[in-house]
């Protein structure tokens, strides 16, 4: 897979995927501009090459739909402060306009394409929205690691219709961190799964059975596993029909020699709100009608007990409710753990991410993927479909 390090960009129209579907408050403003940040070596890097920079990112959920609310003319705005340099806006992602202001750039110049899913050919892969994209570059870049798991036309058929294709800074550092962590670790390689649910990850852990060395598995998904044991916990969620597959895995883990660790405690509410009442019991001792939404403070020690010697951690998924601070100090507890800790630790997933960055443990963290949904496809063993396309020739 080349890189942009790899072709020459000097005087081309250079399209980049970016993914800036950036949070904004009410006025427009951006909350959170990380995506955008993070994105910046590989737009510096081809402006100072001498091309011609085009941008494409779908922000929102307009469902093939032009509205204006999903405009990304607030974030051609910010990338221009960013950059110190004018970013212009086209009126649209396709059509005459958008390829006369293409048509007008030189060297050095930025355009914004309009928001992509405002045609729902975007997540329909359509062909020919597809080959009117592709014909304004001379080179595609994808630097949206976090779309990279869709085959949507902006990932995969627009590459296909472009001559030279790579991939920016962004997309490779991701996809190196995760092979360093999951293909070729410094071990012990612990695995730290959290979230609401066994379904959305079943594939994820089955797949990470024959790569680690031992994992940890919090929030309302161990309740599952735990109820597989015979363990009752009260009224929390639950998957009943995943009971005989958790049941299985635990036998299959043990059978592979890896190590599980499960919550030995939690915090447990009456109710699933802010202000309920909640108290600290053992895994034992959920009261009948109550639930559980945090893991305890044994957990939590047992936890790092867990992490304490590992070299390489991944993790995936929050420990509990950590919206609610009644309920986020399991999942606060392991990213300090994680952060203090001498291993390579990249973390993956919204929440994981947001549970970090409110910790104030960024810093700390060897490498926080940009990604949910493609990084979660990575731990379930698959390729991603923005990945395997910039191998084509």
């Amino acid at each position: 897979m080349n890189t942009i390090r790899d072709l020459d960009l000097s005087g081309k129209r250079v399209l980049v995927r970016v993914d800036f579907n950036v949070p904004m408050d009410g006025d427009k403003n951006i909350t959170d501009d990380i995506r955008i940040r993070m994105a910046l070596p590989t737009l510096q890097y081809i402006l100072d090459q001498n091309a011609k920079l085009i941008l494409c990112s779908h922000m929102g959920r307009p469902k093939g739909q032009r509205v204006m609310d999903y405009s990304l003319a607030p974030v051609a705005a910010h990338l221009a402060d960013l950059l110190g340099r004018e970013v212009s806006v086209a009126p649209d992602c396709i059509g005459k306009e958008s390829e006369a202001l293409v048509a007008a750039m030189q060297p050095g110049d930025i355009l914004m394409l309009e928001n992509l899913r405002f045609h729902k050919e975007e997540t329909e892969n359509g062909a020919d929205f597809a080959k009117q994209i592709a014909r304004m570059a001379d080179v595609y870049v994808n630097d949206a690691f976090a779309v990279s798991h869709r085959a949507h036309a902006s990932v995969v058929g627009v590459p296909v219709n472009v001559a030279e294709k790579a991939a920016g800074f962004l997309l490779q550092t991701e996809m190196d961190f995760f092979h360093k962590a999951m293909d070729n670790p410094v071990r012990p390689l612990v695995a730290l799964v959290g979230g609401a649910k066994v379904s959305s990850k079943l594939g994820a852990l089955e797949n990470m059975l024959d790569k680690v060395d031992s994992m940890i598995i919090g929030g309302a998904m161990a309740n599952t596993f735990l109820m597989s044991q015979g363990i009752d916990v009260g009224v929390s969620k639950v998957e009943d029909d995943l009971l005989d597959t958790a049941r299985e895995f635990v036998k299959k883990a043990k059978g592979k020699g890896v190590k599980l660790y499960f919550p030995v405690d939690f915090v447990v509410a009456d109710r699933f709100a802010a202000d309920a009442v909640t108290k600290n019991v053992t895994c034992y001792d959920i009261p009948d009608k109550w639930m559980a939404l945090d893991i305890g403070p044994a957990s939590t020690i047992y936890f790092q007990e867990a992490l304490a010697d590992a070299r390489t951690i991944v993790w995936n998924g929050p420990m509990g409710a950590f919206e609610m601070d009644a309920f986020s100090r399991g999942t606060f507890a392991m990213c300090h753990s994680v952060a203090s800790s001498h291993a390579l630790s990249i973390t993956g997933g919204g929440d994981s991410n947001a549970a970090v960055k409110k910790s104030g443990e960024s810093a700390n963290i060897s490498y926080m993927s940009t990604g949910g949904g493609a990084f979660l496809t990575l731990m379930e063993g698959k390729t991603l479909p923005g990945v395997e396309v910039l191998r084509m020739p």
